[in-house]
């Protein structure tokens, strides 16, 4: 459970105001990019797993003779389409993953022998008809492999994706020209998105894009469908853009444009590189959503005699009026009515929706004091998990007040918005609550969100059930 932030004092760290191409107004407040048509790569998969499925048919004739014969070959398809190396880089070839493919086409074989033995010892597969199977599945997996890689090359050499590379303009611009004198890659850099282009002049006459306007018309024009991440500041000073590119469809790359030696799995002209996965408009889903309403609903049961408990004390102490009720922003920037004990009565609804925090207040008593410092009056928030106004991992939700402000002040901060609001998060287990940085609390939310799994909010949540032992109040 968390408790809320406060605003920086006057006298804390002035917040950086890192230059955009694009202005806070399109980056921050609804401009969308236009969609673009979905990426061919999955035609590319499909292909993959059309050679492993034949190569798997191609080894099946080793298995004459052994009983239910049409089920194992099934699975022996099932198991070297379900068993594939992730979909191919654009330079790759068959020899790069021929270790990948024999490894898995070796396991799938021995546990097929397995399987048989243990089930049907009399008829148990012989080492000459592992071997047997094995190889030919390998050289005819490893044939259709070599003719889609083929087909993949031409077609990227004929029709290169359009890519826009962004980026201090020295740095891009290097990068595009290295990306260009190597085509085989498949990348066509049609644009540099920089802060100002200065004195500098784009190679073989790329236009170097300062606006959003501009970026938007090359995209349109240009069919763009990589964009090339040159500088780790670029994710801090365009994350707005990089984020609207990456869901209206294009592939975001970061590369490392300053260390030729640092370890990477893929590589693009020499340059280390690796995808970044901000496109989480629509991330979690069915798994995140499971869990909320899963635990939540437990955790209710659990807790009720407590939340009853604590209902009667603050009905004894405080008067009517035990359930504080107040409007706060949401996914997609949507308002709901967030529940929680309350345990301080503003003066009045401006007080309410204005007064960051009352942590410090004199005029509580001992129990909401109590409340408060182990986050116990947040408990009811279990009920907006169940009715999905929120999740139990997620960013804090805020009031329209203060999003207002600060969504003009630090950047990214209204990018949290992009998935449902939580009762804790990645900021909160950081020991960002109270009275710490906005900025870093954007910035984790924000990592929290393009960095999304299943197995981090269950990481989460048992920190955050850890930090109930030793609360450090609000």
């Amino acid at each position: 459970m968390t408790a809320e932030s406060t605003v920086p004092s006057p006298g804390g760290e002035p917040g950086l105001s890192p230059v955009s191409v694009m202005s806070r107004r399109e980056g921050e407040a609804g401009f969308r990019f236009p969609a673009r048509r979905p990426s061919k790569r999955p035609a590319a998969r499909l292909s993959l797993l059309l050679a492993d499925g034949l190569g798997a048919l191609a080894g099946s004739p080793a298995l004459t003779g052994a009983p239910a014969r049409p089920l194992l070959v099934a699975g022996l398809v099932a198991a070297a389409m379900l068993l594939r190396p992730r979909c191919p880089r654009p330079a790759q070839g068959v020899l790069d993953e021929l270790p990948s493919v024999c490894g898995r086409i070796a396991v799938a074989w021995l546990a097929l022998g397995a399987l048989v033995a243990a089930y049907a010892p009399a008829h148990a597969l012989s080492a000459r008809t592992l071997l047997l199977g094995a190889t030919a599945q390998t050289v005819a997996a490893c044939c259709g492999r070599a003719v889609v890689h083929l087909l993949r090359r031409r077609t990227l050499l004929r029709r290169p994706r359009a890519a826009l590379v962004v980026g201090p303009a020295a740095t891009a611009q290097r990068v595009a020209a290295a990306v260009l004198r190597h085509p085989r890659y498949g990348v066509r850099p049609v644009g540099v998105v920089a802060e100002r282009p200065g004195h500098l002049t784009a190679p073989d006459g790329l236009p170097v894009l300062t606006s959003g306007e501009e970026v938007q018309r090359a995209i349109v024009q240009n069919g763009v469908r990589d964009v090339l991440c040159v500088d780790p500041s670029v994710r801090a000073a365009q994350g707005a853009l990089l984020r609207e590119l990456a869901e209206s469809g294009c592939a975001v790359w970061e590369i490392d444009a300053d260390s030729p030696s640092c370890a990477a799995s893929e590589h693009l002209a020499g340059f280390p590189c690796r995808r970044l996965d901000l496109g989480s408009r629509h991330r979690g889903g069915l798994g995140k959503r499971l869990l909320d309403v899963t635990v939540s609903g437990a955790l209710l049961l659990l807790v009720s005699p407590l939340l009853l408990v604590c209902a009667a004390v603050l009905r004894l102490t405080c008067g009517p009026g035990v359930v504080f009720r107040q409007e706060r922003i949401g996914r997609d920037g949507r308002p709901f009515t967030l529940l929680k004990f309350r345990t301080h009565r503003p003066v009045d609804e401006h007080e309410s929706a204005t007064r960051w925090s009352v942590a410090g207040e004199q005029r509580m008593n001992p129990f909401c004091r109590f409340l408060r410092q182990t986050s116990l009056d947040e408990l009811l928030q279990l009920w907006n998990v169940v009715r999905g106004d929120m999740s139990l991992v997620g960013p804090r939700p805020e009031r329209p007040y203060f999003v207002g402000q600060f969504s003009q002040t630090y950047p990214g901060y209204a990018a949290r918005h992009r998935m449902r609001t939580g009762i804790t998060g990645l900021a909160q287990v950081h020991g960002l609550r109270g009275d710490t940085s906005i900025e870093d609390r954007a910035r984790f939310d924000n990592a929290y969100i393009d960095n999304w799994s299943l197995w981090q909010d269950v990481c989460i949540l048992l920190r955050t059930a850890a930090a109930l032992v030793r609360p450090t109040g609000s």
